[in-house]
């Protein structure tokens, strides 16, 4: 039988490493922008085409290559980054594998330019399928300029998977906005279809952030920094009032590195447990600062996933250092953190004197004073009382058959207590509509076959979409007109989103205009919108929303902007209503032609029957 295992061709085999390496054109642009910064440059401008399948294009003004470099970059594992393989363990640089250009030169045509300090003339070198077509002399200024065009020419099968422009394009801005957000000090413009789109100047972390994902962002962040013998971390975390359902700005950079890590954002997540719902994630920038010994991030070809030596307690000072970071800015309790020990500074040195703790006391205190008693006994008991429910302390029940609460069965200890009723009702109204509010959540009114309990926030949504889509049909859709016109600035996404939904925002009663390249004016709003909404928050709330219904292929766009629009301008689980307010939802959602179920298809109440209840007290 004659031999079949056969030694692949390089050009065969480069094509095969391409499919790990580069999946779409926003790979290749990760490669490229990661070349340019180990290259040190300080300035760095991206070009695409048409989603960067015709033109993938990145210019910098690094240290450049000589003429025997500028070939060889392009062969299989050929790197300046490592020379042996105990340099694994003591990388600082971006890349360091040696495959990406091998791998771009195997399915793209490609055109380098580049130059070093040390030469007057450049060198060109143009290949095509691995394959080198021209090399020469040229004259460019120092730095490197590559240019990718038709990627996936000789493998359209992949070509063929690649999603819309839209689509496309947003994967290369993700990858533009993690190197840009770990090198802030490095400047990058990003220009689509000759269009410049993104300008981002050297500057500082926080800076950088409010330019990617807007200015409103500065007030948004929360700023993190803990050393330790182990890790450093610095960045920001997002406020929690500003949390997203979408795990759009979440960020883990190690050694200036983007990672993924599951772990990592368990910690996250659990340092905000209590701060937000558990449908919400939280936004984040953090860095942290390792020793390349202790990590392996030659893990995948991506680079995007990275071994730790002790995970573990980097977890547990992680999870430390945001909640110390939330507490310090008083948006959770605490107790001086200010003055607290940071978690790398817990040693005590041997030498340290051994003090007896003492105590302080005023001789001079008279708890039984006259005065003081009375003042304090009389701010306790107004600080305590129900005052909606004043006049019970004094009248006498009119209707001795009800089971109401009266003086004589008040509590005999010295302990002042609060004096109100716990069910929300109005004497004017029959014992059929007592309402009642629970945990802020829920409303509770007896009905003839038991309880209903009716979810504040679904039931809100349920009205809203309803009330939205009937105004959208008959075409009577009224708005109020803002006093002065107020500009709001979109992230790109949002922008590009709002821009393309704009005529059926403007159906739904929003006044919106573009007035820059994020930046609308905005002169009315719906009727619906409370007058504290803030606009820039409401309209990314509704574009949150939109993206994730778009999940639902069945929905149409004025259906998605309905829902949109009621799961952000409802009632949140967390307000307290009025006996009137619980009256009026309760009716109003008896109008709509489906109170049962919510837009999203969850239940708005539940009604548990008297012979279930009777059973529980049996």
């Amino acid at each position: 039988m004659s031999d079949i295992i056969k030694l692949l061709p390089d050009a065969v085999a480069n094509q095969i490493a391409a499919g790990e390496v580069i999946q779409r054109p926003s790979s290749a642009v990760k490669e490229l922008l990661e070349n340019a910064i180990d290259a040190e440059a300080t300035n760095i401008q991206l070009f695409i085409k048409d989603a960067g399948r015709t033109l993938v294009q990145v210019i910098d003004n690094g240290k450049g290559m000589s003429e025997t470099d500028a070939r060889m970059c392009f062969e299989r594992h050929a790197t300046s980054k490592i020379n042996e393989a105990s340099d694994l363990w003591a990388i600082r640089t971006m890349g360091f594998r040696g495959e990406a250009l091998a791998s771009i030169a195997a399915i793209a045509r490609v055109e380098l330019k580049t130059r070093n300090n040390q030469s007057t003339l450049g060198t060109e070198i143009v290949m095509e399928g691995s394959q080198l077509i021209e090399q020469k002399q040229c004259n460019c200024a120092k730095g490197t300029n590559i240019q990718i065009k038709s990627l996936f020419y000789n493998t359209p099968a992949r070509r063929n998977f690649l999603k819309n422009d839209s689509i496309e394009k947003g994967h290369i801005l993700q990858e533009l906005f993690r190197v840009a957000l770990a090198y802030p000090a490095i400047a990058f413009s990003f220009t689509n279809n000759t269009e410049l789109t993104y300008q981002f100047d050297k500057a500082n972390l926080k800076q950088r952030i409010s330019a990617v994902f807007g200015s409103a962002y500065s007030q948004r962040l929360v700023p993190v920094e803990e050393k330790t013998d182990m890790v450093s971390i610095s960045g920001y975390v997002v406020k929690p009032e500003f949390s997203k359902k979408r795990r759009g700005e979440q960020y883990f950079f190690v050694n200036n590195r983007f990672i993924r890590s599951s772990y990592f954002n368990h910690a996250v997540e659990n340092a905000f447990e209590e701060l937000i719902s558990t449908d919400l994630v939280p936004g984040y920038f953090l860095y942290l600062e390792i020793d390349p010994a202790q990590i392996d991030v030659n893990v995948h070809p991506t680079k995007t996933e990275i071994k730790f030596q002790d995970e573990k307690y980097i977890y547990q000072i992680l999870r430390a250092a945001i909640k110390r970071a939330l507490g310090r800015f008083n948006i959770t309790p605490t107790l001086d953190f200010e003055q607290e020990t940071g978690l790398g500074s817990m040693i005590f040195p041997k030498d340290r004197p051994i003090v007896a703790p003492t105590t302080t006391y005023n001789p001079d205190f008279n708890p039984f004073h006259g005065q003081q008693t009375a003042s304090r006994l009389h701010t306790n008991l107004t600080g305590r009382i129900n005052p909606a429910h004043w006049e019970k302390l004094f009248d006498a029940p009119t209707q001795p058959e009800k089971a109401t609460l009266q003086p004589t069965q008040l509590p005999t200890t010295e302990t002042p207590q609060a004096i109100g009723m716990p069910w929300h009702s109005s004497e004017n109204m029959p014992e059929t509509q007592k309402v009642m509010q629970l945990q802020r959540r829920y409303i509770l009114t007896p009905v003839k076959s038991g309880l209903m309990l009716i979810d504040q926030q679904r039931a809100h949504e349920r009205i809203l979409f309803e009330g939205f889509f009937k105004k959208f049909e008959s075409k009577k859709l009224s708005s109020q007109h803002l006093l002065f016109p107020e500009n709001i600035t979109l992230s790109e996404p949002d922008a590009a989103l709002l821009r393309e939904i704009l005529e059926h925002v403007r159906a739904f009663g929003f006044a919106i205009d573009v007035l820059g390249k994020n930046t609308f004016v905005v002169g009315a709003v719906p009727h619906e919108v409370v007058e504290n909404e803030g606009l820039q928050t409401m309209m990314e709330g509704i574009l949150e929303n939109y993206r994730l219904n778009l999940n639902d292929q069945q929905t149409d766009i004025a259906t998605n902007m309905a829902r949109s629009m009621a799961r952000r301008l409802a009632i949140k689980s967390d307000k307290t209503l009025t006996d009137t307010e619980m009256m009026h939802l309760i009716n109003t959602l008896f109008t709509c032609q489906i109170p049962e179920i919510s837009p999203s298809g969850k239940p708005v109440l539940i009604i548990v029957p008297m012979n279930d209840l009777t059973a529980r007290f049996k």
